[in-house]
């Protein structure tokens, strides 16, 4: 049996767009004399669609893309992702695979397994199934599963409470291949966790799995792609690309020999971010971005994954330097804007931070500055940014790292400003991480850019040290906490740290909920994101 996987990159909401997609993975798939072609799960809306799910014009809109995508079926299978109305007392839509055949719908399996932890709110909408079938398709035993639907039976999700699993339900049906579309978002570990889940479900079913993922970037979450086709055995036989669209042809008769999965986390960390950046701005149908460039490292990499996203002549870094910026970190700046080949303003903020202190002076007293100084810089920087992005429609690009918006070591209205936070899920550690691999084949980033102190440098020889412990320990604790949902117990005991430091930073991290509220969106790349799926009152008494 002859399969070709479509791994399609969808907009949400452009099912015109959408379907043209598949109808070309149609075309292409005839030309490889394919059987069968298969789609991401939702390839129809992308994924997610959220409540335009609840709109009755858009389900009306999906079932006449629907009825083109039947009448393309000629002479060709067709397994395809979409939301369809369902029958009963439940919710009114399911998560469903419509299985066609030379023009005609032999069937529709339903998505069992609804997730609604974290990133997922499927049971908002959708109905699960209640069984699985075996459909004939080029003479063999098809079954088809939707995402989560896999998952459960590798105890991997610890967070989803489901009666049964769906794949000891398939056992008996004795299926000579498994399908799976997912849509399954991307983080840090999860290519690795996906083959794993697989193979397990291959090795039980002893049978092969093809799973096909969405590609893209879609608000905060990114498709990492990475479809498999695991042998029955559990070998990893073929893998698509990462990160872009592909198309893979797969032989089910072909011997093939094991393929090596070479995965390098933070290869996959950067070239995530870039999807993310790259896709938020065409799907939104923007161009350019500016960025303020501190001299430091957070913005360094920002700068480094934007210039690749959309382009060097697409990115404006703006210099704004204060009476407490570094030489050192002015000339990084302007180095670092060399070496990517962008434009970079100086903008001295000298002027408006001194015209703030005279007009409020008067109204402060005599007291000495303290972070509310600090602060204004922040903020008039922000306004200047601002500005820029007005006039000339350049998106402000947010460089906060996640450990620092943990914290709230991060300024509101200031440095926190922008239309997208690009690292706001990546750890400290891991910007240095990222840094590195970005000079990997040359000096990008300055060196003294990454050997320096860092420091906000919003006041006499400032260190972030000043303020914050080693952000090996901010981000031991922080993964602890809001990744593993640790104790504050537990992280003192698997760390070592004193029980102060850790209920301090435990502490620091709900009290800035307010402002991460207010902040960009940002993009996903770690299990637990605060910018998405991480849901915890502002006003609150248990921390």
């Amino acid at each position: 049996m002859r399969i070709y996987c479509a791994q399609l990159n969808s907009i949400i909401g452009d099912l015109i767009g959408n379907t043209d997609k598949i109808l070309h993975a149609i075309d292409a798939a005839r030309k490889k004399i394919a059987d069968l072609v298969i789609t991401p799960e939702l390839a129809i809306t992308g994924y997610p669609p959220e409540d335009f799910l609840m709109m009755p014009h858009f389900m009306q809109e999906v079932e006449r893309q629907f009825s083109r995508i039947v009448l393309a079926t000629s002479g060709i299978s067709l397994i395809v992702g979409l939301p369809r109305r369902s029958e009963g007392d439940g919710k009114p839509l399911s998560n469903s695979a419509a299985i066609i055949s030379d023009g005609k719908v032999l069937g529709y399996q339903d998505k069992a397994l609804l997730p609604t932890y974290d990133v997922f709110s499927e049971r908002r909408y959708f109905e699960p199934a209640t069984g699985y079938s075996a459909w004939k398709i080029a003479g063999k035993r098809v079954v088809v599963t939707i995402c989560e639907d896999i998952w459960h039976h590798t105890e991997l999700i610890k967070r989803g409470s489901y009666p049964h699993d769906p794949v000891e339900d398939i056992i008996e049906l004795d299926p000579e291949i498994l399908i799976n579309i997912s849509a399954s978002p991307f983080n840090v570990a999860k290519v690795r966790e996906r083959v794993f889940v697989c193979q397990t479900v291959a090795q039980t079913l002893s049978c092969p799995v093809i799973l096909c993922n969405q590609v893209g970037g879609n608000d905060s979450l990114i498709f990492d792609g990475h479809s498999l086709y695991i042998g029955e055995n559990g070998a990893v036989l073929k893998v698509a690309h990462g990160f872009q669209e592909d198309g893979v042809l797969i032989d089910t008769e072909e011997e093939l020999d094991p393929v090596s999965l070479d995965i390098s986390i933070i290869k996959n960390l950067h070239d995530a971010l870039v999807l993310g950046v790259r896709d938020y701005f065409q799907k939104s149908g923007f161009k350019k971005a500016c960025i303020a460039l501190s001299g430091g490292i957070d913005s360094a990499v920002v700068a480094c994954i934007a210039a690749e996203a959309l382009g060097q002549e697409n990115i404006l870094g703006v210099s704004m330097p204060s009476r407490y910026s570094s030489e050192g970190s002015v000339k990084d700046a302007k180095d670092l804007a060399k070496n990517l080949g962008i434009k970079i303003w100086e903008i001295s903020i000298e002027k408006p931070f001194s015209a703030y202190l005279e007009l409020l002076g008067p109204h402060f007293g005599d007291g000495p500055p303290d972070a509310t100084e600090e602060n204004l810089q922040a903020r008039t920087r922000g306004m200047i940014m601002m500005a820029i992005s007005n006039k000339f429609g350049g998106v402000v690009l947010a460089t906060g790292n996640k450990s620092e918006m943990a914290v709230g070591y991060a300024t509101l209205y200031g440095d926190m400003c922008g239309g997208l936070g690009v690292i706001s899920d990546v750890t400290k550690q891991q910007v240095y991480d990222l840094a590195e691999w970005i000079n990997r084949d040359g000096e990008v980033v300055p060196l003294s850019t990454i050997t320096k102190p860092p420091s906000a440098e919003l006041r006499p020889d400032q260190k972030d040290s000043d303020s914050l412990p080693d952000y090996e320990v901010l981000d031991n604790v922080l993964k602890g906490y809001v990744e593993e949902h640790l104790s504050p117990g537990e992280i003192v005991e698997k760390y070592g740290y004193p029980h102060d430091l850790v209920e301090d930073l435990i502490k620091k991290i709900h009290c800035n909920e307010y402002k991460r509220r207010q902040s960009a969106p940002g993009l996903r790349v770690s299990p637990k994101a605060f910018s998405v799926g991480r849901h915890f009152p502002i006003v609150q008494r248990w921390v």
